[in-house]
């Protein structure tokens, strides 16, 4: 299913169930009761409230989006590595040249079109990916320079594979939903509580009550929605992409 249509299936929900009990609780009123008579002391509680809950939704909003985009930071530095990898084996003898630069490619062919899948559906890397940078790093670390020039590319090649290794780890633990249960509960509550404040105020039958108690449930829904895709930064329909690897390695695409 969509999570599109999900969003709209649980904003629509919510809706309903708001404009329903509004509806249900509008009945059971007597005619010679008085709105106005709603104590100022519960307008304010219901103010503070909702402005509390709505700063806890902003930080929420902003810890998944600096998640998701720390998440994408991790693989452009990943590819970035590998990619100085590539190109800095120039100065080494064909074979060990050729040797280099296929495990690479290897690696980064196997993250692209099977390792990013796994990270999407398990939320975490895998073992043969580990064991093919490891495969890259042996092929670096285990060359002897024979001159001056092979000497001085290879600290940096060392260099660059531990970048791409740090990175790897980076993007592992970034592979799962970042935000705990205890918050996601402090979330759905707070949610329960400002919505439910507000047949606190006596809502009437009017058009535009009805129209502002809608919208309101609705954008919370929303909202919540949308920390819920952020969560997950290489899983849901706002993810990290594998962008950065096929745009270091253009040859590999498709």
């Amino acid at each position: 299913m969509s999570e599109w249509l999900v969003l709209s299936i649980a904003m629509a929900a919510t809706c309903a169930v708001v404009l329903s009990i509004t509806f249900f609780n509008h009945r059971r009123i007597g005619e010679d009761d008085d709105p106005s008579e709603t104590p100022d002391v519960i307008e304010y509680m219901t103010m503070m409230i909702g402005v509390i809950y709505a700063i806890v939704l902003g930080l929420a909003i902003a810890g998944v989006w600096e998640a998701r985009g720390a998440a994408q930071e991790y693989v452009r530095q990943e590819a970035q590595a590998l990619h100085e990898v590539s190109v800095r084996a120039e100065v080494y003898p064909p074979a060990v040249r050729a040797r280099i630069r296929a495990d690479v490619d290897a690696y980064v062919r196997y993250v692209v079109t099977t390792e990013w899948r796994h990270m999407a559906e398990q939320g975490s890397v895998t073992d043969r990916g580990t064991e093919l940078l490891a495969k890259v790093r042996r092929d670096v670390t285990d060359y002897e320079p024979k001159t001056d020039h092979e000497g001085q590319a290879y600290q940096p090649l060392v260099d660059q594979v531990g970048a791409a290794d740090d990175a790897r780890s980076g993007r592992a633990d970034s592979a799962e939903a970042t935000m705990p249960g205890v918050v996601w509960f402090g979330l759905i509550a707070g949610a329960v509580v400002t919505v439910g404040l507000v047949f606190t105020l006596q809502i009437r039958k009017s058009f535009r009550e009805m129209l502002l108690a809608g919208l309101f449930s609705a954008l919370i829904a929303f909202l919540l929605f949308l920390i819920w895709d952020f969560d997950a930064p290489f899983s849901r329909g706002i993810s990290a992409t594998a962008e950065p690897f096929l745009r270091q390695f253009p040859h590999l695409d498709g």
